[in-house]
């Protein structure tokens, strides 16, 4: 029994272009209630993370790192159903056999159906709140997102000019950010627009930015990363352009670059891995607000930190002790 409806344009064209699949996962009793809270209370404590987001996509730094705190899954359900959270369960294929055993079903299918095979799978479980969404981005592995429960509207663009350039592309390779890339609402009208309804499963053309806002119920989703050793090429070939440029002030270009040069490409990049790999500016994304213990979904963010500000609402500015 397979997991995914596939045909022949999906055999063909799986980890190359953007294709929407029909699955029969949200109907799994992995991931009612019961399960989902269960689940997070077996995944090791200091590995989950809790978010929350202003509300202007283009501002995302306000995409801000939170503590759990001494909360329990159920707490941090309702606090999800209550608030503005987005829980990332990273790799928990790596911390749960239940899942290891679907992530292993998942990808013995795609090597059933075409042939291909995949490195470095990791399955992360999402579970976020009514209207929270994630900022424009992109990721450096290909991608699938199984959406288990709720609807959200996910905007997925061209990984070319203008949605990302060769420089904003290179900094993700080489760690520079959080993947965030500068967005300008002009992308939209490039972007496929699609609400992903339970049910469903959508893959995409690797390194293609995307942001993603949920409806008005609590979403369930299943982010799947991994590599084929096409795209695991082309990520090395991204890191050595981003080295070039930095170490050497050249301006490699991902499309315009010969072919014939990719495999010196590939090799640089080794080497500067094995070298103990760029040394890039990106800081840690540092917990800048904890969540009530009493009222479920309550932001309670640190001194200094503004709230973010809904549409139409006024500003709440911190405290005189807050702004010292």
């Amino acid at each position: 029994m397979t997991l995914l409806t596939w045909t022949p344009e999906h055999k063909a064209d799986f980890a190359a272009k953007n294709l929407l699949f029909n699955h029969d996962l949200d109907h799994s009793p992995l991931f009612t209630d019961e399960a989902l809270i269960a689940l997070i209370d077996r995944y090791p404590r200091d590995k989950l993370e809790v978010f929350t987001m202003g509300y202007d996509p283009a501002n995302w730094g306000q995409w801000y790192l939170g503590r759990r705190g001494d909360l329990d899954g159920r707490a941090l359900m309702e606090g999800v159903k209550a608030g503005r959270l987005w829980l990332n369960l990273r790799k928990v294929n790596h911390a749960d056999a239940d899942i290891a055993e679907l992530c292993d079903q998942m990808f013995d299918e795609i090597k059933a159906q075409n042939g291909i095979t995949t490195l470095k799978q990791d399955l992360g479980l999402l579970i976020s709140s009514p209207n929270a969404h994630v900022f424009y981005h992109l990721d450096m592995p290909l991608v699938m997102l199984w959406q288990i429960r709720g609807v959200k509207k996910l905007y997925l663009y061209p990984p070319a000019a203008p949605c990302v350039d060769d420089a904003h592309l290179e900094g993700v390779a080489l760690r520079e950010s959080d993947e965030q890339l500068p967005y300008d609402a002009g992308f939209d009208s490039l972007a496929l627009v699609h609400d992903l309804q339970p049910g469903e499963m959508m893959t995409w053309a690797q390194n293609a930015p995307h942001r993603i806002v949920n409806h008005g119920m609590v979403n369930v989703s299943l982010s799947i990363e991994f590599m084929t050793p096409r795209a695991l090429w082309r990520a090395n070939v991204i890191y050595a352009n981003g080295c070039l440029r930095r170490y050497f002030g050249l301006k490699p270009s991902l499309a315009r670059s010969p072919k014939w040069l990719e495999p010196l490409k590939i090799a640089y990049a080794r080497i500067i891995k094995a070298l103990g790999g760029f040394k890039g500016l990106k800081s840690p994304l540092k917990p800048r607000f904890s969540i009530d213990p009493v009222i479920p979904g309550k932001i309670i963010f640190d001194d200094g930190i503004v709230a973010p500000e809904m549409p139409g609402q006024k500003p709440v500015k911190p405290k005189a002790s807050e702004a010292a």
